[in-house]
């Protein structure tokens, strides 16, 4: 019997029914698309008013490297909290905590106004480990990308 899916898009209130995270550090604010253990596409709008542009940098506002790979570690955890059907109202049974970056690429700034498309495969799932692919895009032009290696823990 597969899980229920929630109708797309997804908002914020299943979002952070399934993310521990919260202001300032919730980094995904919608999922677009889903595939459940596939792939998922969620988007984070970056808005002049984010708390980290007031040091990085004055006068030159550019979102953190590690923050992208963060929203995109924080998306991988939607894609297996909604394939194990943890939309339908519960937090899913697990917590993943981002474990291991690879070969992490960082091809332009992204900074107030931009729509970071956050593109997660699953590679495989194997004893509560998941390895991703991982793509951050603005405006169809890939920002970032990484393998990304989440592990669960019992919540």
């Amino acid at each position: 019997m597969t899980n229920p899916i929630p109708e797309l898009p997804i908002g914020i209130e299943t979002i952070q029914r399934l993310l521990p995270h919260r202001y300032p550090f919730l980094l995904v604010d919608r999922v677009v698309a889903l595939q459940p253990d596939l792939s998922i596409h969620a988007c984070k709008n970056v808005t002049c008013n984010e708390p980290y542009f007031q040091g990085h940098f004055p006068g030159h506002p550019v979102m953190p490297g590690v923050l992208i790979i963060e929203a995109l570690a924080q998306a991988s955890g939607l894609l297996v909290g909604l394939s194990r059907g943890g939309g339908d109202g519960g937090r899913g049974d697990d917590l993943y905590y981002l474990v291991k970056v690879d070969r992490a690429r960082f091809n332009r700034i992204v900074g107030p106004g931009d729509r970071l498309d956050l593109h997660v495969s699953m590679k495989r799932m194997l004893r509560g480990m998941g390895l991703f692919d991982a793509r951050a895009l603005v405006d169809g032009f890939e920002v970032a990308s990484c393998e990304l290696m989440c592990a669960g823990r019992a919540a």
